[in-house]
């Protein structure tokens, strides 16, 4: 623009001197025109210096717009450079969520036969054998067949007879104890991650912390919990245990297979806190696929379907195929001479569907139903004592060797729904086991002392309601679940610390109530900070809850037989407070 200006005023001055002439006309003065051009001359010799100054002054311009330019394409260069780093950063979501908790426990367990006992009783009932200076069956230890057989012959006998012939060998029940753990406290930190390797196929994974406070294992086995005790594949990351990561959850999804509303899905499932147990743990959505009567961490595979309803009150839904290997039989024997003096095992498998039927907001409908089969009578990891072999009745290893029992089949449904700040569940499951067999004890699925071999129904009912108050940020909630006596929950991945309640055969209510701290605005979506206040009381109708070993008995009825001996203390009742602190990032 100031190039444009100065040649314009320059080429203005070269035609000025004519104009001059023309306009001073025929009388003007020689003198006054040559002043004119003298000045006219001094000014041109002004322009041109000064143009020689533009000049001079635009080339160091270009010079340092040179160098800018150099600069802005260093960083172009970088920016490429770092673009695709940051890019692949950015596929990677981190979150998670940290809770401290403080648990008061207090049981009572009902009068009981030990299992040692009565094997005890056996063996100095039982005559003794050749080989030990004695006229009995047979010239060793009896075998598992005789030891059966006596055990049919004691069945000939009433309860009252059973139980006064080993009052006489000096063989009580046990008494009735308490037991009581005034703080339990505990830490527990997940972190979820989320990676897309293709537009289609995304990882997911959760590894977890779980641990009690000073402890460097596992502070609620022992005492009457039977399985839920241990510390198996079954619980992992959901019994406190140390201070190592594990994986919780580690799994690929495909999705839109083939175009369609398909996915395919591998690894280690998100199968545990399932609907409705959202409600109890202070969050608004599910958690997990199944029911929460099936909560159990597992290694599996699923292919799933969606589809829309077409009506805006239904929304949409899912179906989903699932498979999974709760046990892992190892390597079998397929030699010329038999290894065995008894069949291997086999694996112990889930098949099923999980049927989201509906999902349109807070309505949520699910069905599902599953066979659990060759079901081992004690899972990896966890060894029983056989009392029989300790006593020396039987030749054997001392310890309760796996067998597979048989298969059970289970069925459970749940309607969750909100009406303005109430929300209500109502949720209904029905297992039905298949024994095919026992184990060294005489224990079948459900059975004990080689009971006949039926076929059992078991059911439970869980219902409950929760208000939220928005604008105080708290939550009240109350709920209830009763298990019929042949019930089976398979749920060892509880997150009620001793017991599972939805495992139980009986009755639990719960209340709690869940406050949102005010810890200022949320950082991310998943921020989220509040504290929960519970209290559970457990009534036991019978025994074994969580468990599909042994025949479940009434606890009125413990002491009065023999035969209903227990491997573990046999809880009455149960109460349990709790106090979380809970921050999710």
């Amino acid at each position: 623009m100031v190039k444009k200006f100065s040649l314009l005023a320059l080429a203005g001055l070269i035609a000025l001197p004519g104009v001059a002439a023309a306009s001073s006309g025929p009388g003007a003065l020689p003198q006054d025109l040559e002043r004119k051009v003298n000045d006219l001359s001094r000014q041109l010799d002004e322009l041109k210096a000064q143009l020689a100054r533009q000049k001079e002054a635009l080339g160091k311009m270009d010079s340092k717009v040179g160098a800018v330019d150099e600069k802005v394409g260093d960083l172009d260069d970088l920016i490429d450079e770092k673009s695709e780093a940051w890019d692949l950063a950015a596929r990677f979501k981190l979150f998670g969520d940290f809770r401290s908790r403080v648990d008061y426990m207090n049981g009572n367990t009902m009068p009981s036969y030990s299992a040692g006992a009565i094997t005890q009783g056996m063996a100095m009932a039982l005559p003794m054998p050749r080989s030990m200076g004695g006229f009995g069956m047979g010239p060793g230890p009896y075998t598992v067949e005789q030891i059966r057989m006596a055990t049919m012959g004691m069945k000939m006998f009433s309860p009252q007879m059973r139980a006064g012939m080993f009052q006489m060998m000096g063989l009580m029940p046990d008494p009735a104890q308490e037991w009581e753990n005034e703080t339990m406290w505990t830490n527990r930190l997940r972190i979820n991650m989320r990676v897309k390797a293709t537009e289609n196929v995304e990882f997911k994974g959760r590894l977890a912390m779980y641990k009690a406070w000073g402890m460097q294992s596992n502070p609620t086995g022992g005492g009457p919990f039977t399985l839920d005790g241990f510390s198996w594949d079954g619980n992992s990351t959901r019994q406190p245990t140390d201070n190592a990561l594990r994986v919780d959850r580690a799994f690929v999804n495909w999705n839109n297979v083939a175009g369609l509303p398909m996915w395919f899905s591998i690894g280690r499932r998100p199968t545990t806190d399932g609907p409705p147990g959202q409600f109890r743990l202070g969050l608004d959505k599910r958690q997990a696929t199944p029911v929460n009567y099936m909560n159990y961490p597992f290694d599996g595979i699923s292919l799933g379907y969606a589809y829309s309803w077409g009506n805006e009150d239904l929304g949409s839904g899912r179906i989903r195929f699932c498979y999974g290997r709760g046990f892992e039989d190892g390597l079998e024997y397929h030699g010329p001479t038999p290894m065995y003096t008894s069949d291997p095992l086999n694996d112990m498998d889930f098949a099923g569907f999980s049927w989201d039927v509906f999902s349109k907001g807070h309505r949520f409908l699910n069905i599902q139903s599953f066979l659990a089969a060759n079901l081992v009578n004690t899972p990896d990891g966890v060894t029983f004592p056989n009392p029989l072999e300790m006593a020396g009745v039987v030749a054997g290893n001392g310890i309760l060797d796996k067998t597979n029992l048989g298969n059970i089949l289970h069925t459970s449904i749940v309607y969750n729904d909100k009406v303005a700040d109430l929300n209500y569940f109502v949720s209904l499951g029905w297992s039905r086991t298949d024994p095919k067999g026992y184990d060294e004890l005489g224990n079948s699925l459900l059975g004990s002392w080689w009971a006949d071999l039926d076929k059992e129904d078991g059911y439970s009912v869980y219902a409950g309601i929760r208000y939220d108050i928005p604008n105080v940020g708290l939550k009240l909630g109350l709920e209830y679940n009763y298990g019929s006596q042949y019930w089976v929950g398979m749920a060892p991945g509880h997150d009620d610390l001793y017991l599972s309640k939805l495992n139980t055969r009986g009755h639990v209510g719960e209340i709690y109530l869940v406050y949102d701290l005010p810890t200022g605005e949320a950082i991310s979506k998943y921020a989220k900070t509040f504290v929960r206040l519970g209290y559970q009381h457990y009534q036991y109708d019978y025994t074994g809850s969580g468990s599909w070993l042994g025949a479940p008995v009434d606890v009125d009825e413990l002491a009065s037989d023999p035969l209903n001996a227990q491997f573990f203390p046999a809880l009455d009742d149960m109460d349990q407070v709790y106090l979380t602190f809970e921050a999710f990032f």
